[in-house]
């Protein structure tokens, strides 16, 4: 995943320790999926603070995009590899 991560701090002393950058900086939609995610969840606009079982699907979804990187090779492999073999069908008519 590379060398370079970040403290994620939640809060005071909660955070999230060594995100690897990668995972930090992976994007959809031209958004960073971890950080869009926290925003949305600000005590401010929340009125309170994640609860135990959101401050887990951080680390839950931080987990399944380091999965998704650490496959993306393989899975650029094997679509190469089909798209190299794939079946041409006839035309109608």
């Amino acid at each position: 995943m590379g060398e370079r991560t970040f403290d994620v701090y939640l809060k005071g002393t909660a955070y999230w320790r060594n995100e690897p950058a990668r995972v930090w900086e992976y994007t959809l939609g031209d958004y960073q999926v971890v950080k869009k995610w926290l925003s949305y969840r600000e005590h401010k606009l929340l009125g309170r603070s994640l609860s135990v079982d959101e401050a887990r699907y951080v680390t839950e979804a931080a987990r399944r995009i380091a999965a998704i990187l650490l496959l993306g090779p393989e899975l650029d492999r094997n679509y190469a590899a089909v798209k190299a073999n794939g079946y041409i069908w006839p035309a109608k008519g």
